[in-house]
Order: structure tokens, then C-alpha cells, then sequence
């Protein structure tokens, strides 16, 4: 099809709506997948690598300055990007804000 001629023209636009609708038919079956799944209390997120005990040593570790970054990088097997998180965390832990995860139903009859 020659995309100059209204032929051509008309082929390539159908092409296009039609690539859009099933675009936004995809994104409406997932945004109706995610709200089903956290009704049922499924949806929790990544868990961290680190329990709060090791996330507690990371942080004295960090604040005694005897360690490089890189060095509590291989040391706890952390990308620096997760090291900081987790000393953020570790901070919020330890002045008592931690945030508690949400339970499922189930968990909460428990």
C-alpha cells in the first residue's frame, strides 16, 4: 500500500486505531488485574534483602566511618542504590517510624 494515496492512507490509519485500542484494552485488563489483587491482599511489593538486624549492623557499620561505601557494598551484597535505602530504612527503624507492612485478611485472623 502506498501511504501517499487515500487508499494507503486509510489502511494505515485503521492499522493505527486498531494498535491503539488493543493498547488500551491491555491496560484496562491490567489495571483490573492489580485492583483484584490487592482486594485479595496480594500486592505487598519487593521484600527487603536485609533483615532488621542486619539493616541495624549496616547502619553502625556506615556510622563508625571505618568503612567505604564499596566496601558495605560487598560486604552486605548491596547495590549502592539498596545500601542507601537501607540505611534510610535502618534510620527510620531505630527512631521507632518503621513502617508496618500490610497483613492480608487471612494473616489478620491469624
Amino acid at each position: 500500500y502506498d501511504p501517499t494515496d487515500p487508499m494507503g492512507k486509510m489502511f494505515i490509519g485503521f492499522l493505527a486505531i486498531m494498535a491503539e485500542f488493543e493498547s488500551d484494552l491491555n491496560r484496562q485488563r491490567t489495571k483490573a488485574g492489580v485492583e483484584v489483587a490487592k482486594s485479595k491482599g496480594k500486592m505487598r511489593g519487593k521484600q527487603h534483602k536485609l533483615s532488621p538486624l542486619r539493616r541495624n549492623l549496616l547502619l553502625r557499620d556506615h556510622e563508625t566511618g571505618r568503612f567505604t561505601v564499596d566496601d558495605l557494598c560487598a560486604g552486605y551484597d548491596l547495590k549502592k542504590t539498596a545500601l542507601y535505602e537501607n540505611l534510610k530504612l535502618a534510620r527510620n527503624e531505630r527512631a521507632g517510624a518503621a513502617p508496618q507492612p500490610e497483613l492480608a485478611e487471612d494473616e489478620l485472623s491469624a
